[in-house]
């Protein structure tokens, strides 16, 4: 069985979007089982809703949720040990549940995981990897917004840890890796960025095959199956990517309602629209999983709906079901083997850790 504890109070709209999202994904999968964290006022009438979650789900009263405009340091000082996004995290240190899926305040839910479950022994700082529709298909790209500035070695960690998703996530040997960078010639961009190129190069081991450098454009048409860059630019092209996608939603309704022969030329293409509409739609590739931690932690759009919030419990199944921290692991050990960090803050998360 693969349990997942549930943050039911996160979110713009909480338990109302959670627990259909959970019957959802039990209509689909018959080996899931729920811990479930939140307000009993709030939680159990939304349960009673869906009586044949019962046997499946467990509920544990919490009396404080973490707002969505709460700053992680107050998140983690005021009651936090009471809030269902600490216990559901709590969970999985304890061994109770497999992974944790929270729509919460991002901020927070990063402090806490990295604060209860701390990071891998050689991983400085963790990452937000996102699944990434492309023309080939789909490609994860890492860090989307937990780590402002990368060095060479980090973005290697980034490259290890995306890499790992992959062979989880699409049962792929050896993902292809690509650094986001200015311009694919190996003379451009910052030096941690031509630094980390350089040490991806060297011939060895590691389950996946480096590409070199890649652009924006490059991330869409899916050259390569991960992409890995440091926070500050990945959320860019997150934010920006999913804006082109509503603006240009926003372009098709308006252009398909227009006139007469517009909406005549629509209910002839409306099978084609359709598939358009569903390569668009966002809530297929919701779910930001937390990586570089002694744990799998999955974030939802605030935003998202049931079937968006579905989604990300999915990607959580399959991380687990996967076994995407001994992949990842493994690929840390080879690597870290052959390129000591000597006096690094590595060093000490590893004493931390143990």
């Amino acid at each position: 069985m693969i349990r997942i504890s549930i943050d039911a109070m996160g979110g713009d709209i909480g338990p109302a979007v959670v627990i259909p999202a959970l019957q959802s994904v039990a209509l689909r999968r018959n080996d899931v089982r729920f811990l479930v964290y939140g307000r009993e006022d709030a939680v159990r009438p939304e349960l009673n809703k869906y009586p044949k979650l019962a046997p499946i789900v467990e509920f544990v009263h919490c009396e404080v949720a973490v707002r969505m405009d709460d700053k992680p340091s107050q998140a983690l000082r005021h009651g936090r040990w009471k809030s269902s996004m600490w216990k559901a995290i709590e969970a999985v240190k304890n061994g109770e549940a497999d992974a944790c899926i929270s729509a919460g305040n991002t901020g927070a839910l990063m402090a806490m995981s990295k604060f209860c479950l701390r990071t891998m022994a050689t991983i400085d700082r963790p990452a937000i990897a996102a699944i990434w529709p492309t023309l080939r298909g789909e490609s994860v790209v890492l860090d989307v917004g937990a780590t402002i500035g990368a060095d060479a070695h980090q973005l290697i960690d980034f490259a290890i840890l995306g890499a790992g998703m992959a062979r989880a996530l699409f049962g792929m040997e050896r993902p292809t890796v690509g650094l986001l960078n200015v311009g694919v010639e190996e003379i451009k961009g910052q030096e941690d960025v031509k630094e980390a190129g350089l040490l991806l190069r060297e011939p060895g081991k590691m389950a996946m095959d480096y590409h070199g450098f890649v652009e924006g454009d490059d991330i869409g048409k899916g050259t390569v199956d991960v992409v890995v860059t440091e926070g500050f630019a990945g959320n860019i092209a997150l934010k920006t990517a999913e804006g082109t996608v509503r603006q240009i939603s926003s372009y098709l309704r308006a252009a398909m309602s227009r006139t007469l022969m517009a909406k005549i030329g629509y209910f002839f293409a409306r099978g084609a629209f359709k598939t358009l509409r569903e390569k668009l739609d966002v809530r297929r590739a919701n779910g930001g999983v937390f990586l570089g931690l002694n744990g799998i932690v999955v974030k939802s759009h605030g935003g998202a709906d049931d079937e968006g919030f579905a989604a990300a419990i999915e990607l959580g199944y399959d991380m687990v079901r996967n076994r995407l921290l001994d992949r990842i692991e493994a690929d840390l050990d080879l690597f870290h083997a052959r390129h000591p960090r000597t006096g690094s803050r590595s060093a000490e998360l590893a004493g931390d850790n143990e």
